[in-house]
Formats: structure tokens, sequence, C-alpha cells
């Protein structure tokens, strides 16, 4: 358990709404929460035994969440695609994820992970959601996650993605893996565990009743990629006449505690559908952009009252960067400078994201600070020269913070980097070791897309 904390002499942005900027603002940390907001000199006087963190004039602000990422991606960074580029996402799948998540072994998904975690840590990102593949490391590769998110402290929800790509045994083995970390995630503080779905396009009726099946007891949700590309929607048309929502729906796929991630060609129906099961979608503008599969309606669904979060699919962790593509993405798309405004992008990164976090950690929700919150903090050496208040902070955000402006990370009341030096991770160290084995990897990736290649 970590030592009481008390950080003092910032700005406190807490995030409530309604609520304005804290000047010379202090929050109080104990077992893992926030006790207590206020005013720096009377929380001094409050708790004069505490051990004392000077913010200096800093934001005090909670830890960034990601509502959908990919540890695993973190290796092809740089790495080099066989043939001719991928013309469409279909064969962006086949020729990069699909061969890599088959190259990673035990090794190559804790240092990717890793990779990853340093990145979090750098940027002020606290909780992240990820998906996980890597069929020929799959028994334990969640517990192999889970115990470098631990190492690096900070907070993550885990599932691995079932898929029919790799056969029937792999299926099985991918719905195993799921239940066996349901069973053990909740002997880990700072780990949750849902159930992870590829896509609709790559499970069969059986697969997806197994699932669902599978899940059952544990009163969990899913975790599942909808819509991302047109061929998602037709492959479901033509194997169930249904599409993708209303499928997954039918199969009980939908809920309250279910994130499909991205939507971006859903009907209306289906954002009905999403809507009514109060089902959570994420968007991941970044990664949409760079697979070329178009926009998700996010104004439209938000409008419709469906719970829109942000992810960034296994980008960098700099979820600021995240909110800035979001913004200008949709009015370029649109040809409109009133889409996606600051209040939106507020919406999904923060209200939603912390909503979205609460369902796994209920017990100190992360996202906000207030007294009951997880204490996940963040400083921010950000000192503008124009005013700065609640009202107007999204757009301070948007056009004025950098990810370098993050001096100190804090997850669970624990500190992980302090002044720009990380404390639980030897990013040297990670560095190096990632770089010996990469080669390995890339070697086994090639195999596997060369193969893909031919086919």
């Amino acid at each position: 358990m970590t030592e009481p904390l008390l950080i003092t002499n910032g700005t406190v942005v807490t995030w409530e709404p309604g609520h304005d900027l804290i000047e010379q603002g202090a929050v109080y940390l104990s077992e893992g929460r926030v006790i207590e907001v206020g005013m720096s000199q009377d929380m001094e006087r409050r708790y004069p035994q505490a051990q004392r963190l000077d913010a200096e004039g800093q934001l005090i602000m909670p830890g960034n969440i990601c509502a959908h990422t990919h540890f695993y991606g973190a290796f092809a960074r740089g790495m080099a695609i066989p043939g001719p580029a991928p013309k469409d996402f279909p064969e962006i799948l086949q020729r990069l994820w699909w061969p890599l998540d088959q190259a990673l072994d035990e090794e190559a998904v804790r240092y990717s992970t890793l990779v990853c975690l340093v990145d979090a840590i750098k940027h002020g990102t606290t909780t992240l959601i990820d998906h996980h593949a890597s069929p020929n490391a799959l028994a334990g590769s969640l517990d192999v996650i889970a115990d470098a998110v631990e190492q690096a402290g900070l907070r993550a929800v885990l599932c691995y993605e079932v898929t029919d790509r790799y056969g029937p045994h792999s299926a099985r083995a991918s719905i195993d893996e799921n239940v066996r970390f349901l069973q053990m995630a909740s002997n880990r503080p700072n780990i949750a565990a849902t159930f992870g779905l590829h896509a609709s396009l790559t499970l069969s009726e059986d697969t997806l009743a197994a699932s669902v099946d599978a899940a059952r007891e544990f009163h969990t949700g899913f975790h599942i990629h909808v819509a991302e590309h047109e061929a998602d929607e037709y492959d479901s048309l033509a194997k169930t006449g249904l599409r993708v929502v209303d499928r997954l729906h039918r199969a009980g796929i939908l809920g309250e505690r279910t994130i499909v991630a991205h939507c971006v060609h859903t009907d209306f129906r289906e954002v009905e559908l999403l809507r009514d099961t109060g089902t959570w979608v994420t968007h991941q503008p970044r990664s949409n952009m760079n697979n070329a599969v178009g926009v998700a309606d996010v104004d439209g669904m938000l409008r419709a009252g469906v719970r829109v979060c942000l992810g960034n699919d296994g980008f960098s962790n700099n979820m600021w960067a995240e909110w800035k593509m979001a913004y200008l993405l949709h009015k370029v798309w649109h040809r409109d400078p009133r889409r996606a405004g600051g209040t939106q992008i507020i919406e999904m990164a923060i209200h939603n994201n912390a909503a979205l976090a609460s369902v796994f950690f209920p017990d100190a929700p992360p996202g906000l600070l207030m007294p009951g919150s997880a204490a996940d903090v963040i400083l921010v050496d950000y000192h503008p020269t124009t005013p700065l208040n609640a009202g107007n902070l999204p757009w301070h955000i948007l056009f004025g913070f950098e990810a370098s402006m993050v001096t100190t990370t804090i997850c669970s009341g624990r500190v992980l980097m302090r002044d720009r030096r990380l404390l639980t991770l030897d990013e040297a160290a990670i560095t190096a070791r990632s770089r010996e084995i990469v080669p390995e990897v890339w070697a086994r990736y090639g195999a596997y897309a060369h193969k893909a290649l031919q086919a």
C-alpha cells in the first residue's frame, strides 16, 4: 500500500461537471483513492503529516484513459510489409496484423506490452483497455500482459480476441484463455477482465454462441471490433442476412458492459440498438485515417444517446493527440467547422471514458478528481499566456497542450514518473531488449506475410 500523498500548489482540474478550476489547489491521496480536493493552504493544515509533492504551479489533472488499444502491435513500428502496399483494410489485416500476431512469442508479448506502458506513463495515460492476440503464444498470454502492467504500476482491462481464422482448436483455446483470466483477474487490484472477440467477419455462429455461453457465468460483457470497414457488414449480411450490430444483438453480445470499437459503417438502426442496449462505442480517429476506412458519425451517435468513448487502436498512448485528430478529422470530412466541437471531445475523452472505466473499477473510478475517485493523477507543465478556466480548458488542450508537458504520472497513489523520470520501468533496458528480439519477430512476420501475399 502506498503512503498518503498530498499534492499541493497547483491548479486542480477535477473534470467534475459544473466545477471550476481550483487555483492554488491541492489533492490528498490515500489507499489508492482521492480523499479530498481543496485549497492548498487549507489542506496543508488538515494533513500536516502527509508526504508532500509540490506541483510548483502546474496543472493537477486526472490521468488519461484509453478506451481501446492493442499492446501487441508495438513492434510494427518501422516494419516493412512485403509486396505492393495493401490497397484496403482487409488486405491490411491479412498482410500486416494477422501475420504479426502469429509472429509473437511470449517474450515478444511481454516486451511489446512494456514498450506501450513506457509510452503510457510518459504521456500521462493511466488506464488502458487492451485487446490482445498472439495465437502462437496464446495460453497464459493475458497473465504475461497483466504482470507487465503491474510492474509498470498502471491500470488495465484485458481480454483475448476470439477468432475462427486459425481453426476451431485455436478458437476454443481463445475462449478458454478469456475464461481463465476472468476467473483470475479479481485477485489483481489494478487489473480487470472482459471477454474478447475479434470481429463478426472472423466469427462463425457456433463460435459466437460458444463465447456467449462461456461468458455467461461471469456476468461480463465483450470487447469486439464492429463495422470498421464495409467488409464486416457485407460478411455478416452474406452469412446471416443481418447487419453486424443486429447479428451481435441476436447473439447476446451487446449490453452495458460491452465495448464495440469503431462503428464506422453502422446504419441508423444499428445506432439505435447500440443506444438501447447501453453498449459502449469507441472512436479511434488516427487509426481510421491510417487505414482509410472512413469516419464514424460520432456527432450523430452522441446526439442519438450512444455512449461514445475515445481510444487509440494501438497508436501512441498520447491521448491528447487522439483528441486533436478527432477534433480536426470530422471538420474536414464534413467540410463543416462546427463538427466534433470541444464539448463533444470532452464528452468522449473525459466523461464517457471515465464512466466506462468505472464499469471495471467501480470501487475507485478513474478519470475524475473527486473524493472516492482513483488516485490517478498527472502534473502538466502548462502555463498559458491567455486566461484559463473550466469553460475554455478543452480548447487550451486542443491548441496548447503537448505530450512533453506531462512531468509526473501517478496511478493508485503510486508515483510512476516524477519530473519526467520513470520510476517503475527501465526504459533503456526495455528498449535494448526489444531491439534484440524484434529481428526474430520480424523474420517470423515476414514468413507469414509472404504466405498471405501468395494466397
